[in-house]
């Protein structure tokens, strides 16, 4: 008795605490009125930037300049870059393939080998390229019920939901159903899936193969993939959720090639303008090769290209990200030389502000 009582006190602190959470009124973000960078470029950006934030960086390239805006933030701050950390992984198996360590068609049980889970599984039969591309057919999250059950503690919580580790991904990615293989279907889970096959692949840790082959040659001493909290460095902000409510940091463990990275708007400036340049590693990554659900985009290796209807037509190169308390774009006009970068410490998108901004430039 003693102990059933003891179980619902901590059920009712536990239901306490998060109602509490729930029903405090959040603060609403707003922007900061602290205006740091290039004026110009932070007045043009200014009414295009519609969603709530309260802390934003804007980088603008073009013909291989950049200028960074800031408000409340410069382009030293670090932000959680999201899903865009995809891009890095995706310039990972690119620069792979150039090298001749694998091709876009290496299957799971190429790299898995005798550590194949089952050798009859569909999984295995799976192709690099479509887990790059995600047309895979694994779910966009693992249903292992531990993940799941992370999943939705992290989520009310206001923490990191990905906790499962690079093992784990592994082992959850190759019990995943496979279902509508070649439609392109988003998949978080496919995309950790392939990072931690490039790592084991490689014989290295997925943040020691990003550091060798795509951070250090680039320079982005700004950078870095902590995998856990234990790794963040000592004033690694957080961010808050688009209703203004305070979020841990996500770091990702194993799913960290899918949305683990954090970095700064002159890092990823830095990025995007040898991306642009065709000097990054990888940098195939963003040639588009397969047709998307969407009428006139198509999807590379994680990079999405939509060529728009007007004339002459033009095309962008996209890829946004989201955390429980950040929000990222990142887009390409690949002819005309151009990018816009935008990164907000509120989980609330900015994408329209920053594609709005690379057609009407400066």
């Amino acid at each position: 008795m003693g102990n059933q009582r003891r179980k619902i006190l901590c059920v009712l602190a536990a239901a306490a605490v998060l109602a509490c959470g729930l029903l405090a009124a959040p603060w609403g973000p707003r922007l900061s009125g602290d205006v740091s960078g290039d004026a110009a470029l932070a007045e043009a950006v200014r009414p295009l930037l519609k969603n709530p934030a309260d802390r934003i960086s804007v980088a603008y390239i073009e013909d291989g300049d950049v200028r960074f805006a800031g408000f409340g933030a410069d382009e030293q701050t670090e932000f959680e870059i999201g899903s865009v950390s995809k891009t890095f992984t995706a310039a990972l198996l690119a620069d792979a393939v150039e090298r001749g360590e694998v091709t876009l068609e290496t299957t799971v049980a190429d790299i898995m080998g005798p550590d194949l889970a089952d050798p009859d599984a569909e999984v295995g039969s799976l192709t690099l390229a479509e887990l790059a591309s995600h047309r895979s057919g694994l779910p966009r999250l693992s249903s292992d019920p531990a993940s799941l059950a992370a999943a939705l503690l992290g989520t009310y919580l206001h923490r990191d939901p990905y906790t499962a580790s690079p093992a784990a991904v592994l082992k959850h990615a190759q019990k995943a159903s496979v279902s509508g293989r070649g439609s392109l279907s988003y998949s978080n889970l496919g995309y950790a899936f392939l990072g931690q096959l490039l790592a084991k692949a490689a014989g290295m840790s997925y943040a020691d193969l990003l550091r060798q082959r795509i951070l250090e040659p680039l320079d982005l001493r700004d950078t870095y993939v902590p995998v856990t909290a234990d790794n963040l460095r000592p004033d690694a902000p957080t961010g808050r959720s688009a209703s203004g409510l305070g979020q841990g940091a996500w770091t990702a463990n194993g799913t960290a090639p899918a949305g683990g990275i954090r970095s700064t708007a002159a890092d990823m400036a830095r990025y995007a303008q040898a991306l642009l340049a065709g000097t990054a590693p990888g940098v195939k990554a963003l040639d588009p090769q397969w047709d998307s659900d969407v009428a006139g985009e198509q999807v590379g290796l994680a990079w999405f290209t939509k060529v728009s209807s007007e004339s002459p037509a033009r095309s962008v190169t996209w890829h946004n990200g989201m955390t429980g308390g950040f929000a990222a774009m990142a887009a390409l006009d690949r002819d005309a030389g151009r990018a816009v970068l935008i990164f907000s410490n509120v989980a609330s998108s900015q994408e329209e502000a920053a594609l709005t901004l690379l057609k009407e430039g400066l």
